[in-house]
């Protein structure tokens, strides 16, 4: 898949003073070309009605054109494209969102990963669980394990209790920040749908203060 048109439409849009706030929020691990999301998606989508992009099978190719690039911009098209299939996606592009979570990982690419791509991939596929996601669990890759804990985070009533708090329990130990907060946040979000079964699992385990702080929010 050719992007270079995206690429133009991008550089014609690029805002070096903008790029400099955007860089500095992401802790400088990425540099930008400075355009903010509503004004990216607006070039996605002048660039999707000039291709037919979006009336073609998914495309694996198109998103690791978009991952190799520099600028954290084409990453973001790349999630924003995904988003556009996760409904089609299925567990023979589990390989491809592991290669994405775990290559220029960071929170803004790796949550939407997470809680979109392999919830949706698990939620038809549930046989990935035990072939895939609980080894991520115990990954000596952080954004795996925290894939592991987040990836049922839209999954509301359909969350399987049990295996969240497997997951949990396998990383409470961890003193990685990104680790403790997806707990909390895995934890508050399934607080909204079980209050009561969130508040006996913070109370009967050892967890991180960072993690009760944002787990407990809806629990009293």
């Amino acid at each position: 898949m050719d992007i270079q048109l995206l690429i133009e439409l991008f550089e014609e849009n690029r805002d070096t003073e903008k790029a400099i706030p955007m860089q500095n929020y992401m802790k400088n691990h990425f540099s930008f070309l400075g355009i903010k999301a509503p004004e990216r998606r607006a070039l996605l989508k002048e660039y999707f009605n000039k291709t037919d992009l979006l009336k073609q099978e998914f495309n694996p190719a198109f998103v690791e054109a978009l991952w190799d690039m520099e600028e954290r911009e084409y990453q973001a098209a790349a999630l924003d494209y995904i988003g556009k299939f996760t409904r089609k996606l299925d567990k023979s592009h589990l390989a491809l969102i592991e290669k994405l979570i775990t290559s220029k990982s960071w929170w803004d690419t790796v949550d939407m990963l997470a809680s979109h791509a392999v919830g949706a991939i698990a939620a038809k596929n549930p046989e990935v669980i035990p072939e895939k996601i609980m080894g991520w669990a115990t990954s000596e890759n952080m954004w795996l394990r925290r894939t592991a804990i987040l990836f049922q985070l839209k999954y509301k009533t359909s969350t399987d209790e049990e295996l969240l708090y497997r997951c949990i329990l396998l990383n409470n130990d961890s003193k990685e920040f990104f680790i403790q907060k997806a707990i909390g946040w895995a934890l508050r979000e399934y607080s909204k749908t079980n209050p009561e079964s969130v508040k006996r699992f913070i109370e009967s385990n050892t967890l991180a203060k960072l993690s009760i702080r944002e787990g407990s929010k809806y629990v009293g």
